[in-house]
């Protein structure tokens, strides 16, 4: 079973501001939870227990939601507000959090080697939380882990997105071997609606083996100067096996003003209907 998540926290959420000029993008809140919560609790649903943040200067936040708040807790000890706390302390006592700082914005490609003294040599889930994701039976992240047990391989998941949208996205392109589950053969970085090599676009959800790690110490900048995961990829596509998966669910893209209120009326309505 896989351990460790990691979650590249380091970015500026710049279309989010001014709400994002001291608080983290991942700390806006859908409904009553921030996004970081959501990915975590997707990690640990999936079996994960260790969850290593690569974050940025000014993203304490992250760490001090998944610590004790001892004056808050002392306030609100023995009133009906004590049970809001639950979750978040369900998750801070069956998780570890580890953190360590990408100094320079170099790309998600460098945020994931930045991560690398937090993962060691084992397999790995990665979770952007910008990407919210919901299925109510099962979360994208144990699907994937259940793919991982059966074919040891790198595993990206996918989504079909309108032609003229595949400039937002990583896309892949290969032979279905079963359904649901391509065998990458080849991926691009935000590519012209011209140059893409199908409408499969990569989400924030993957897991990865370790020998990404050494690949990327050795890929050089690609789209935007940047060190792209998805040129990393490609490469152990071409050397190994890498498997695209169309997950079950919806996917939320909160990094846009228009996925984020997307995201925060259904959830709403979710939270109202079962009550």
């Amino acid at each position: 079973m896989i351990q460790k998540c990691l979650f590249p926290a380091a970015g500026y959420g710049t279309r989010f501001l001014p709400a994002t000029k001291a608080m983290p993008k991942e700390m806006l809140p859908v409904g009553t939870k921030p996004l970081i919560q959501y990915g975590v609790e997707e990690a640990m649903e999936a079996g994960m227990r260790n969850m290593a943040f690569v974050t940025g200067r000014g993203k304490r936040a992250l760490e001090d939601h998944f610590d004790l708040n001892y004056e808050l807790e002392h306030q609100i000890q023995g009133s009906s507000k004590e049970k809001l706390l639950e979750e978040i302390r369900h998750l801070i006592e069956s998780c570890s959090f580890s953190y360590t700082r990408q100094n320079e914005m170099k790309g998600l490609g460098h945020a994931i080697l930045t991560g690398y003294p937090l993962i060691g040599n084992e397999p790995f889930g990665v979770v952007l939380a910008d990407d919210l994701c919901y299925n109510e039976e099962e979360g994208v992240l144990s699907q994937m882990a259940k793919l991982y047990e059966k074919h040891q391989c790198s595993i990206v998941a996918v989504m079909e997105v309108d032609p003229d949208q595949v400039h937002k996205y990583g896309v892949v392109a290969g032979e279905e071997i079963e359904p649901g589950l391509v065998r990458v053969s080849n991926m691009v970085e935000k590519p012209t609606k011209e140059q893409a090599p199908s409408n499969l676009a990569v989400i924030g959800r993957y897991i990865l083996t370790p020998g990404i790690f050494e690949i990327l110490r050795s890929t050089e900048p690609g789209f935007n100067g940047e060190i792209q995961l998805t040129d990393a990829i490609l490469a152990q596509a071409r050397s190994g096996k890498v498997l695209a998966y169309r997950f079950k669910g919806e996917r939320y893209d909160c990094g846009s003003i228009e996925g984020f209120v997307k995201a925060t009326t259904e959830f709403y309505a979710r939270i109202t209907d079962a009550d």
